[in-house]
């Protein structure tokens, strides 16, 4: 098979990592006898930098050409930092999301037996825990309008907008997920305050029949955030809108014990996108230390989702989960003091598929 892949590295960690992880899709490629297409674009504020955009027409273009994206992360603290910048590089994010039509954010929350240590739970509530998160991904607060702020500066407003047709879209997609799993799905909204979470709530009781077979729950944002923390292995499948989305990934990685392990698929109407879930870290950009497992495991999700190569993908998750056991690790995640350098990970990644018997 030919994999044609559009690669965006993005800013700060994300060419490290996202070098790292094209390293080990091309070692897949080579151990199956896959042919491996690819070309780089920009995205996020290097985007801005060097043409004003952060998500340039040609980046759009090649994303459109391609069978997969492979991405990295954007984020930039001379943009963080002004809060008078009219051009963000979050905003190359939501025009890639919408523009491509990447409706849905799924991200699996699975714990590695050698970081249980590292969580913040006790060992008892997060040992055995996995489940998944979909998050609808274009509609919501983040893209309502109007938006904006008064003439005088003193009020500020943004608008909550979904429609009947993209709750359907992503519901009846998390209930396929859970047919998949366990048959368990858990519905997440604010339906006691929010109208847009009561036409969440109404849709969603509408396409509960249409699976009799998955159990169906409901529950309220606030009691989800904290169902999480208490048990989080009561949970299969969740899905939600996108802010409250956003906000329960986010708390549910650090279950795992690192923000540095977990991948995640954006699926849509003309291409997917393969990312991890943590952002840009300009912080350790260019020092050769940003954990890059989340990102390859990102590029195993794209073996399975984008391409249906179930074995290349579990290939790559038996390689990250036998450096785990061997120690081979940033320092973000090692446990004895002895960490390595993100390309030495990679590497030894590298080495562990060819040498696969």
């Amino acid at each position: 098979m030919n994999l044609n892949i559009a690669v965006l590295p993005g800013d700060g960690i994300g060419p490290e990592i996202v070098d790292q992880a094209l390293k080990v899709t091309q070692a897949i490629c080579d151990k199956f006898g896959h042919s491996l297409s690819h070309k780089q674009a920009l995205v996020g504020a290097c985007a801005i930098d060097a043409v004003g955009n952060p998500y340039p027409d040609t980046t759009h273009d090649l994303c459109m050409a391609s069978d997969a994206v492979l991405f990295g992360a954007i984020g930039a603290p001379k943009y963080d930092n002004d809060p008078s910048a009219k051009v963000r590089p979050e905003q190359g994010l939501l025009a890639m999301r919408k523009k491509l039509g990447l409706y849905a954010n799924i991200r699996p929350v699975t714990t590695f037996a050698s970081l249980i240590h590292k969580s913040p739970l006790r060992k008892d509530l997060v040992e055995g825990a996995d489940f998944m998160c979909i998050r609808e991904l274009t509609g919501g607060i983040y893209f309502g309008s109007p938006q904006g702020r008064s003439e005088d500066g003193l009020t500020a407003y943004d608008t909550c907008v979904y429609t009947v047709e993209e709750i359907q879209r992503i519901v009846r997609l998390a209930y396929k997920y859970a047919q998949q799993r366990s048959n368990k799905l858990c519905i997440v909204d604010k339906a006691n305050v929010l109208a847009t979470s009561r036409l969440w709530r109404q849709v969603s009781q509408e396409i509960e029949k249409e699976f009799p077979n998955v159990e169906t729950e409901y529950m309220f944002v606030d009691n989800a955030a904290m169902q999480i923390i208490q048990c989080p292995k009561r949970f299969d499948v969740m899905v939600t809108e996108n802010m409250f989305g956003d906000i329960l990934t986010d708390e549910a990685s650090v279950i795992t014990g690192s923000l540095g392990m977990l991948p995640s698929a954006s699926v849509g109407i003309h291409t997917s996108v393969f990312e991890p879930i943590h952002g840009s870290y300009p912080q350790a950009a260019g020092k050769d230390i940003a954990n890059p497992l989340a990102t390859i495991l990102s590029a195993a999700l794209m073996f399975e989702y984008a391409f249906k190569l179930m074995d290349e993908g579990k290939l790559i998750r038996e390689a990250v989960d036998a450096s785990m056991a061997a120690g081979i690790v940033t320092e973000d995640i090692a446990s004895d003091g002895k960490s390595h350098k993100t390309s030495e990970v990679g590497k030894w990644i590298v080495d562990y598929i060819a040498n696969k018997k």
